[in-house]
């Protein structure tokens, strides 16, 4: 679970936060949660693997305005062989103004190129834990 307030310049001229932020704050929350799992992005991406977004998602069902505290929740939500889907909310205190999720592809480059690959049974264990 990550706190933040929203920033200005994460607004748009009405005063209201841009739609793509969301997408923002939920990479970030990927990467704490993996972070939590003893697997920080950047060890996964020296050891040649990526997480790679394959495809995202958000419902907006409340404005956020600046200087708003908000929470940004992620969690494992399914996992394939190759795949896995993290889900996100944004609270308002108790109030949800975002729901979506990310479909991500594990992934190693080889020779310039890039193949997914099966996820490791140890880091399912891990991504099971959470979920």
């Amino acid at each position: 679970m990550l706190n933040a307030r929203v920033r200005w310049g994460e607004t748009d001229a009405g005063g209201i936060v841009f739609y793509p932020n969301y997408f923002h704050w939920f990479d970030w929350g990927t990467h704490e949660l993996f972070h939590s799992m003893g697997l920080p992005i950047q060890s996964l991406l020296e050891q040649g693997i990526l997480t790679p977004i394959l495809g995202a998602a958000c419902d907006f069902s409340a404005p956020l305005y600046y200087d708003d505290d908000i929470t940004i929740t992620s969690s494992f939500a399914e996992l394939k062989t190759k795949t896995f889907r993290i889900e996100h909310v944004v609270r308002r205190g108790d109030v949800v103004t975002g729901r979506g999720h990310e479909w991500r592809g594990w992934v190693v480059r080889e020779n310039g190129n890039l193949r997914a690959v099966t996820i490791p049974e140890e880091v399912r264990r891990l991504m099971q834990a959470d979920g």
